[in-house]
């Protein structure tokens, strides 16, 4: 098959096919063409179903709260307990899928977090719930952090891979809205419990269909990246910075505890960094931090997630403690940021991406999503959706829809297929660690500007208002940020012939619609 040939020979690019790809019958090939389409949307519906989790039980905490009795404070550990293991295991996970085949660790993830998300639903006590959650982000951290890399491998060629990473950084962005609305129906419609077991039949069609279209991959073997000590010291950084930073709005972040696990989740990443460039079989070989592309684009996507994600979840409650929506309008609401996505990464920003390349899409993407950040700001305590709430929501749909495809090409740029699994791990990480960092950051400001001002004699409405204004004038300068990096780190690559890229894109939808 074709993905096996260029498995084979990973020197072939773009659409250049060596001798013995040529003299594969054309019905094979075909053959070949659809199974690698139908692979990535098995992989996606994977990815799907990790990303449903992770916003969908925001909406059901008030009902999981009241019913197994958790304290305000023990109630953040529900989705705690999952963000320390998905993000501390991320890079670990990818890598792991270098030495033994992705296709291995996206099935053991996939049966992880399939099992796990059974037992959420199960569960009737504090502790049960928060084990199984923690177990959860451990399958979750093995399926998502190999998929990019099964992708971008699967897919060689610019026209394709540019179309293929449209797709998942649709089904990887939508998701986050898409979770937002069906936790709203599966809540108050049957209870809490069903928005674990919805996971169940997704999970199973995905195990079973996975072994079947996606091509088994040998990987270059666990001796050549067999460095215990330095996976110890970068799981243990990883989640020591997760936890850190999810408990700083707790603690404060001039707190002495705050600023104790940080500086140590600091020596621990700097302890890595010293065993991997001494180690003589590293778990993460450096030299991958240093091609400039990657890493800019890993740290332009930290700046960007972090404003986006705290914009998610504080406009949230905007819509709910201020406007006075339920759950299920909520999800409505930011309806339009999933359909931006879809319609603009599918197709869009493919043909875009190839025709003025990558850097040239993320710049003015990476605008519009700070003017959105900026005109939500301006939203009143009165205010209605069709002024207020949709300008915004579209704005962050076009942008959030040109710059993830744009980012995650880029993040791949340039890397090997043997490391490919590494720096798919690494793109998810640079997104948990810059989401965390980014709620962290922004709800501490909202709450304590709200908190400031209800003891000033400020209403209630008015005092919120003004905390998630604060807060998204904040994120806007961290995208402003993110806007900066860009223009300064990331390069522009050769980008093909218009002529040449119309035939090559047209090519590739062609195959994906036979």
């Amino acid at each position: 098959m074709i993905c096996y040939v260029l498995f084979l020979f990973p020197e072939t690019k773009g659409n250049r096919m060596t001798d013995t790809v040529l003299q594969i019958p054309p019905e094979q090939q075909a053959k070949s063409e659809r199974a690698r389409w139908i692979a990535l949307w098995v992989l996606c519906v994977g990815m799907l179903m990790i990303i449903l989790d992770a916003t969908i039980v925001n909406v059901a905490l008030p009902s999981i709260q009241s019913d197994l009795g958790f304290s305000q404070s023990s109630l953040a550990w529900v989705v705690n307990a999952y963000l320390i293991a998905f993000g501390g295991l991320l890079l670990l996970a990818g890598r792991l899928g270098d030495l033994v085949g992705r296709r291995r660790i996206f099935l053991i993830g996939l049966t992880v977090f399939t099992t796990a998300s059974l037992v959420c639903g199960l569960a009737q006590s504090q502790e049960m719930l928060v084990a199984a959650r923690f177990i959860q982000g451990v399958g979750g951290a093995m399926t998502s952090a190999v998929i990019l890399g099964m992708i971008v491998t699967m897919f060689p060629a610019p026209s394709e891979q540019a179309r293929a990473i449209g797709i998942y950084s649709f089904v990887a962005a939508a998701g986050g809205s898409i979770g937002l609305l069906a936790g709203g129906v599966l809540t108050e419609a049957i209870n809490w419990h069903w928005i674990f077991f919805v996971n169940l039949p997704i999970g199973i069609a995905t195990g079973f269909l996975a072994p079947r279209v996606i091509e088994r991959d040998k990987g270059i073997g666990i001796r050549e990246g067999a460095d215990v000590a330095g996976a110890v010291l970068v799981t243990g950084a990883l989640m020591l910075a997760v936890y850190t930073i999810v408990k700083a709005s707790d603690y404060g972040w001039g707190s002495a505890r705050t600023l104790g696990f940080g500086a140590v989740a600091l020596g621990l990443l700097a302890a890595f960094v010293i065993r991997e460039s001494r180690a003589r079989q590293p778990l993460v070989p450096l030299a991958i931090f240093r091609n400039r592309t990657v890493s800019g684009a890993n740290l332009v996507q930290t700046a960007m997630v972090a404003g986006l994600f705290g914009m998610f979840f504080l406009g949230a409650l905007y819509l709910q403690r201020v406007l006075h929506y339920d759950a299920i309008e909520v999800g409505l609401a930011f309806l339009p940021v999933a359909l931006g996505i879809g319609i603009l990464s599918v197709g869009a920003s493919a043909r875009l991406n190839m025709r003025f390349g990558a850097r040239a899409t993320l710049l003015p993407s990476l605008v519009l999503i700070l003017a959105g950040l900026l005109l939500f700001a301006r939203a009143p305590v009165d205010g209605s959706f069709l002024p207020d709430i949709l300008p915004v929501m579209v704005l962050l749909g076009v942008g959030a829809g040109l710059a993830f495809p744009s980012l995650m090409a880029l993040a791949m740029s340039g890397v090997p297929a043997s490391e490919s699994g590494l720096a798919s791990g690494l793109v998810n990480t640079s997104q948990q660690v810059g989401g965390a960092l980014g709620l962290a950051v922004l709800a501490t400001l909202s709450t304590t500007r709200t908190e400031h001002l209800l003891s000033s004699g400020e209403s209630n409405a008015s005092a919120l208002t003004s905390g998630f204004h604060l807060a998204f004038v904040v994120g806007a300068g961290i995208v402003a940020a993110g806007v900066l990096l860009a223009w300064a780190l990331l390069r522009q690559p050769p980008v093909a012939a218009e002529s040449d890229v119309e035939p090559e894109l047209e090519a590739a939808y062609a195959k994906e619609a036979a």
